[in-house]
């Protein structure tokens, strides 16, 4: 009965009226409930749940809210709140509504009161998460459930938030490391566009009007000039959707992914960056679903979802079959050809002194520090190059703006 009224609860809010949390007992088992209801008002909430056979302690409206993105920042957050709490003694449910509640997002707060719910009802945990393969993954469940299987799940989720920690401020150096120079190079096109479009054609009207002969540069830019004035906003459209066609076809498409990883991996100078992040996050991730007791056979299949690049992927896969048929892990990765000799040391001595969970950890933690050192080297290096490529784009079009009042100048004096 509890769990129709869940349902019932869950179906209504998709209806027109104003949300209700509310906190009752089932009048047929005496088990406490909680959930939303959605009436006109707290008289019309209280009716229907006694017609469920709930009987209302306390109702309460859910304020209205905008709605925001719940993202993998939020899963960290709640991961770690979760865990503190649990270390402190709090019992899972208890910690979970604490957590919940008190979650800055709305929708964040929504979904983990339905995990919440699934889990009162009598589901494991690990399968309520799975409900939510687009904010809990399959390691992020694996984990989770196997805290659950052995007694540990305070301590596998102290773990669980360590790790999501560690890869959420490894994606943040590499998206600087990438994003600084990319916003660069936009902000120059649009200069670039806006000039050549609004600005030299005002300029082209005063030279054509003193009758002046153009200097070769000034002519060569006028020229690009009407090129960008006839065609400029059919080069931008083409720009938006041949980018948007690229995004989607990389969404889509796994042989364009996966040329698009191998071209990002041999990159120069970004390309190490995102080699080091990629294998620093292998690493850790297997690190930690070993230390948890997961089998390195199963652990593996968790650790191709979670590498975030699609040649290592596919490695991981093929190290995994390699594993299965009963190969050494080192021998399995050193045939993938995608890892360092340092990192393939490491896993053999971690095999060999059984240790393999401590020795990943330790190269994740080395080729973190490898990106946090390549990332402040590539800031420190990129600001003069940019500033010098746009001071000279800027300044080869001002010049070529301007030489023909000098040269006038020149002839008057």
């Amino acid at each position: 009965m509890a769990q129709a009224g869940q349902k019932q609860g869950a179906f209504g809010s998709k209806s027109k009226g104003k949300r209700f949390t509310f906190e009752g007992k089932n009048t047929s088992t005496e088990q406490l409930v909680r959930g939303e209801v959605v009436a006109k008002d707290e008289e019309e909430a209280r009716k229907k749940l006694q017609r469920r056979g709930i009987k209302p302690m306390r109702v309460t409206k859910v304020k209205a809210v905008r709605k925001k993105r719940i993202t993998q920042e939020d899963i960290t957050v709640f991961t770690r709140q979760l865990a503190t709490m649990m270390k402190a003694g709090l019992p899972l449910m208890q910690a979970f509504e604490i957590v919940a509640r008190g979650h800055s997002n709305p929708s964040m707060t929504q979904m983990l009161m339905q995990v919440r719910a699934d889990v009162e009802q009598g589901s494991a945990l690990g399968i309520s998460f799975a409900k939510y393969p687009k904010y809990f993954d399959r390691f992020y469940c694996n984990l989770v459930s196997a805290g659950e299987a052995g007694g540990v799940l305070e301590g596998l989720l102290d773990k669980l938030a360590i790790y999501k920690e560690k890869t959420q401020a490894i994606k943040k150096k590499v998206k600087t490391a990438l994003t600084y120079p990319i916003a660069i190079v936009v902000v120059a096109v649009v200069l670039m566009f806006v000039m050549m479009m609004f600005v030299l054609p005002a300029f082209k009207e005063v030279y054509e009007g003193m009758g002046a002969e153009l200097p070769g540069l000034t002519q060569i830019v006028m020229n690009l000039s009407d090129l960008f004035v006839a065609y400029g906003w059919m080069m931008i459209v083409g720009i938006i959707i041949v980018g948007f066609g690229l995004f989607k076809l990389h969404e889509k498409s796994p042989v364009f992914q996966k040329k698009v990883d191998a071209a990002l991996l041999k990159m120069p100078i970004f390309g190490g960056i995102v080699r080091k992040a990629t294998i620093a996050r292998w690493a850790r991730t297997t690190s930690t679903l070993f230390a948890a007791g997961v089998p390195l056979v199963e652990a593996l299949d968790s650790v191709a979802g979670a590498a975030g690049n699609i040649l290592y992927e596919e490695a991981t896969q093929d190290i995994r079959a390699k594993v299965a048929q009963g190969l050494s892990l080192t021998s399995s990765m050193q045939s993938t050809d995608l890892f360092p000799n340092m990192v393939l040391q490491m896993a053999a001595i971690g095999e060999e002194s059984g240790s393999l969970d401590d020795m990943l950890n330790k190269a994740a933690e080395f080729y973190e520090d490898e990106v946090d050192n390549a990332v402040a080297q590539l800031s420190s290096m990129m600001e003069p190059i940019i500033m010098v490529v746009l001071g000279s784009l800027i300044g080869t079009l001002l010049v070529a703006m301007y030489l023909p009042l000098f040269n006038l100048g020149n002839v008057v004096g």
